[in-house]
This record gives structure tokens, sequence and C-alpha cells, in this order.
């Protein structure tokens, strides 16, 4: 089967059950060849509830153990499987899939789009983010942990909220929302999704057959949401929310990155990019924060690119200015750029905990 005869998938995610719910029934109203699977967790009996529907009603409804009960589990072992599935069963146009709640469509987009020779009969038609305007700048900025709210997610789980919807919106190839936004919301999902993608503010507003043809584009995507980005960012003439894109060809100082890092990456914010450290030129290192919680790693090796300094920040608040003076202030000066270089021969460098060893051969 080629990918044009593959069935087209629309992925629904979100934070709350309620708005993901209202997207799937608004596209199933447009879509009455369609097949919807809604799959939920119940984290305290470890069990996945799979509930397949269409315009007859339900086709069936299934229990399924799934140890640990987590999100990565629940696609790997039955999301995936099942679209596969209904896509191959041939009764159906369309399949509308809302996923678990908290679960982020791109590690669904990640084993379709870079091995679509294991699920043939279906394809990502579109990805749809539907968020609640009632609680919109807390779940994108705010500092709520997923274990904090009332959500089906797993007690061990400290995701924050924020780095979820975040993350969500990023990837989207359409953002709903389920009322009216105001100014200084619109302008943070504009200033986080793609460039191109639309912000819809009411469910039954979302036009299906262009989802359906097919709008996601799996290269753009993950480009947009890389952890090292080269491309000039949009302006997008923001009045009520700012980005700051802090670039840099220059390494961080250690020791003064590690005194403002509660700074840099504190606050109702959305942060995230890549740097560098003189004490380990090869690694690339990851920046992602939101609503004052910051993760630091690494993923891989500069290889033969030139090594960066970019992080990109979202936010809302007054202290844009302060912070952009924070970030140049850690980056390493002329003087010591004349005095000891870009490259330094140390065996510590305080980051172990985040960035492991030091090894010289990265």
């Amino acid at each position: 089967m080629t990918p044009s005869q593959a069935v087209p998938v629309v992925l629904i995610s979100g934070v709350e059950d309620e708005p993901m719910a209202a997207a799937a029934i608004a596209l199933q109203w447009d879509l009455p060849r369609a097949v919807a699977v809604r799959h939920v967790i119940d984290a305290e009996r470890e069990v996945l509830w799979r509930i397949v529907s269409d315009a007859t009603g339900v086709v069936e409804r299934t229990e399924i153990d799934v140890e640990h009960a987590c999100v990565s589990c629940a696609i790997r072992e039955d999301v995936v499987p099942t679209l596969e599935r209904l896509g191959a069963d041939g009764r159906w146009e369309t399949i509308i899939a809302q996923l678990p709640v908290t679960a982020e469509a791109v590690q669904v987009c990640r084993v379709i789009g870079w091995a679509p020779h294991q699920v043939p009969h279906a394809r990502i038609a579109a990805s749809l983010v539907a968020l609640s305007s009632d609680t919109l700048l807390d779940d994108l900025l705010g500092d709520d942990l997923v274990n904090e709210r009332d959500l089906p997610v797993r007690a061990d789980d400290n995701r924050g909220v924020a780095e979820v919807t975040c993350a969500m919106v990023e990837y989207a190839d359409v953002v709903a929302v389920g009322d009216a936004l105001d100014a200084e919301e619109r302008e943070v999902l504009e200033a986080l999704a793609r460039p191109g993608v639309p912000v819809v503010e009411s469910f039954s507003q979302v036009d299906a057959r262009p989802l359906v043809t097919g709008v996601h584009d799996h290269r753009a995507n993950e480009s947009w949401v890389a952890e090292v980005r080269r491309d000039a960012l949009p302006d997008r003439g923001l009045a009520s929310a700012w980005v700051l894109d802090f670039t840099s060809d220059r390494p961080f100082h250690p020791e003064r990155l590690r005194d403002a890092i509660a700074v840099l990456g504190g606050g109702p914010r959305r942060s995230r990019g890549c740097f560098w450290l003189p004490s380990r030129p090869g690694q690339v290192c990851v920046w992602d924060g939101a609503g004052g919680q910051l993760s630091v790693g690494s993923t891989e090796t500069w290889g033969r690119t030139r090594p960066l300094t970019r992080i990109t920040v979202v936010g809302v608040d007054d202290g844009r200015d302060e912070l952009e003076r924070a970030f140049a202030s850690c980056v390493l000066t002329d003087a010591e750029m004349h005095e000891r270089g870009p490259y330094w021969e140390v065996t510590e460098d305080g980051f172990e905990a985040w960035l492991g060893p030091i090894r010289r051969a990265a």
C-alpha cells in the first residue's frame, strides 16, 4: 500500500479530557465516514481503556493491562498497533485518534513517520492540540506538575503541565481552543506554534477537510521542535507577549551559568534551545524549560557542524531585557576568549549531574 492509499489519521492531544473530547466530536460531525478511537489510562489500576466508535455507535470497548500505566507504554503497546488495525479494516475513510491525556502526538508521529513500512495502512494527516481557554496561560506558563492536577497520570509523573502543553503546541498542525482568546493568550500560542499553524477559537470552527487531505509535514514539524535551530525566527509582530532569541557563537562560562541558571530558567516563560560549554566543546547541550522548571541535558555531538548557543524564550512578564542581559553575562568575554580560548582542558565543570562526566573524545 502506498502512503497516498493509507487511511489518514488525525491525532488529538491535550492536557484535559473535556476539550479533547469536544474536538473529537466536532471532527466526527464533519467526517461521518470516520472512526474515532479514544485511549484512556487508569493509572491506579494500571490499565488502558480503548474505545472505538463510528456513526453507528460504539464498535469496541476494551480494557488492557499495561505495565506501569504510562503514556509511552500505551503508545507503544496499543495506540500505534490500533491505528494500523483500524486502517487495515477497510470500513472507514478517516481515523480520529484521541490520545491519552498528556500524551504527546510527537511520540506517535515519530513511530509512524520514521518507520511507515511498519504501519502501512495508516498515515498521519494532522496533529491537533485541544486546549481549554479557562486555564490556558496556566497550562502554558504555570508551575503545576501533571501529578498535582486531577489527571489520569501516575503519582510519580513529575512532568510540568507547561512543559507538556508547550511541547504539544510547538508540534501541532492545528491549535484549537474552546472559547475566545484575549490578545495575550493568542500571542503566546502564536509565538510557540510553528509559522503558518492556525489558532482556532472554537472546536466547531476547525475545518476537517484539509486536515484529512493532509497538513502534517514530518520534516517541518521536526525542524521546528529541534534542539538546534539555525534558521531565523519569523517576526510575529507581538504586542502583549514577547520572544527573546538569544544567539551567540560563544559558549557559556560553566560557573557563571550555574550561578544564573535559576534566573535564566525561572518565571512564567517557555524556553528551549541549545548551548555549549568550553569544558565539553563537542557536546550539544539541550535547554528545555517551562513555567519555572528547567531541564538541561545532552543528546549528541556537534560533529562537523559549528557549535551554537541559542535559547529562545517566550514570555508575557516585564523581565525580557533583564533576562537578555543575564544570558549575555554568561557567555565567554573577549578577554576570556583571548586568554583561555573556547576549548578548556578540565576534568570537571560542575555540570556532571546533568550532562555526565567530561569525555575529551566528545
